[in-house]
């Protein structure tokens, strides 16, 4: 009877959508918590966000949950994205983290995802989705627990570690839901599993979900030429905005060739695609780099090659709080029968924020605080001149009850808003 069971199994037909597939792989235990039912009710009021997510993953998640399955892992991470970036492989936040995996730069780069001025591996939908399982198979093996590795994922391995071990030398329990944590991080799981709650049952939630077919929707495809990303489109004959949702990883609007062979096209385009490109006989990349010299004024550099300053602005992403500086690379147009200048340029570098905070000052330390703030000024206004500050500016009187004092930098991990993405 057992054996008559097994071939039953084996012979049952997969379902033909995701969604019965994904629920199978459910294996993780389930959260049951405050923070659960106010989540479950943050997405239940907004269907028309939960609509555009389940949209953008049905181009991606069966990808993911291949991979998932594969690595035996719990399907429950192939939701992961939906927490992350809702599914969105553009999503970008303050801290930096990119993709619909959301990476930092760095983080990135220790995962293998290259970052250069033509193409972020971040995201990339094919390499992120490596990156980020062999990252959550790494903090799995750590804590042997996929709660705390999916916490560390948002909080950073070093800091759960932390508090598991502050927790075990109190002689308290260590799970997830022991550990004393941020808010972001307290709230992580929660967000999980109501999204997983919903899947599992819609309708006691009064959503719907659109079906997702239960086979691949992309293919990838190696190409050793550059190639403008809208003839790209064009070979594939699928709109421009298509093409940049399956290859966000190029950033600009020529497919660097030594920078990312690969490109992913629905799979019914593939053919399409290789096609035109054969029957292609006039060059395939309109655009180069072009490095900004001592001096030159943007508007001697569009004039040089035929552009007006508006099209080098919106091009390049110039703005009047962004202008060029000397050495900056920019796009330009190739001149007619020349060979396109694409060398090897790095990832632009970050430009490092410390915004201001306000934090709390007791009354019996308001004074003394308000007059060394007062002191710290006169030496950045004086120091330009050489002078030391006077000793009236020391004893310059406190009027201000609060006081701003540099922030921390963002955490390893930030997460992006939910709420910012649309």
């Amino acid at each position: 009877m057992a054996e008559q069971a097994v071939a039953s199994k084996e012979t049952e037909a997969p379902p033909s959508n995701l969604w019965g597939r994904i629920r199978k792989g459910f294996v993780m235990s389930n959260l049951d918590n405050p923070l659960v039912r106010d989540w479950e009710q943050w997405y239940s009021s907004r269907p028309d966000y939960v609509a555009r997510m389940i949209e953008r993953s049905s181009r991606v998640l069966f990808h993911v949950v291949e991979e998932v399955e594969r690595r035996q892992m719990p399907a429950e991470v192939a939701l992961l994205p939906m927490i992350e970036s809702a599914y969105n492989p553009q999503a970008y936040s303050r801290a930096h983290a990119s993709g619909m995996w959301q990476f930092i730069p760095s983080t990135g780069k220790l995962y293998g995802l290259q970052q250069n001025w033509w193409y972020d591996g971040r995201r990339d939908i094919v390499a992120a989705t490596n990156a980020a399982l062999d990252y959550l198979e790494k903090l799995h093996g750590m804590f042997g627990d996929w709660e705390l590795a999916l916490a560390s994922y948002n909080w950073g391995e070093g800091a759960v570690g932390r508090a598991v071990a502050r927790n075990q030398a109190r002689g308290l329990p260590a799970d997830y839901e022991s550990l004393t944590m941020p808010n972001e991080t307290r709230n992580y799981l929660p967000k999980l599993q109501a999204v997983k709650n919903i899947i599992s049952d819609p309708a006691r939630f009064g959503l719907a979900l659109a079906d997702i077919p239960n086979e691949s929707y992309f293919a990838t495809l190696t190409t050793p030429r550059h190639i403008d990303v809208e003839l790209a489109a064009r070979f594939a004959e699928i709109s421009i905005e298509e093409f940049r949702f399956l290859n966000p990883a190029h950033n600009k609007p020529v497919i660097n060739a030594h920078a990312a062979e690969t490109i992913v096209l629905p799979k019914n385009k593939v053919e399409t695609f290789q096609r035109n490109l054969q029957n292609h006989t006039k060059p395939l990349v309109s655009w180069q780099a072009y490095t900004v010299k001592p001096g030159e004024r943007i508007e001697k550099i569009a004039a040089k090659h035929g552009m007006s300053v508006a099209e080098l602005q919106r091009v390049n992403n110039i703005t009047g709080r962004n202008k060029i500086r000397t050495g900056q690379p920019l796009l330009v147009p190739v001149k007619a029968g020349a060979s396109p200048h694409l060398p090897d340029l790095p990832a632009p570098a970050l430009v490092k924020t410390r915004t201001a905070k306000t934090r709390y000052v007791p009354p019996s330390r308001r004074g003394a605080v308000a007059r060394k703030a007062v002191y710290r000024q006169a030496i950045v206004k004086k120091s330009a001149k050489g002078a030391k500050p006077t000793k009236a500016a020391k004893a310059t009187p406190a009027k201000r009850v609060k006081v701003t004092v540099p922030a921390k930098p963002p955490p390893s991990r930030q997460r992006v808003n939910l709420a910012e993405i649309r």
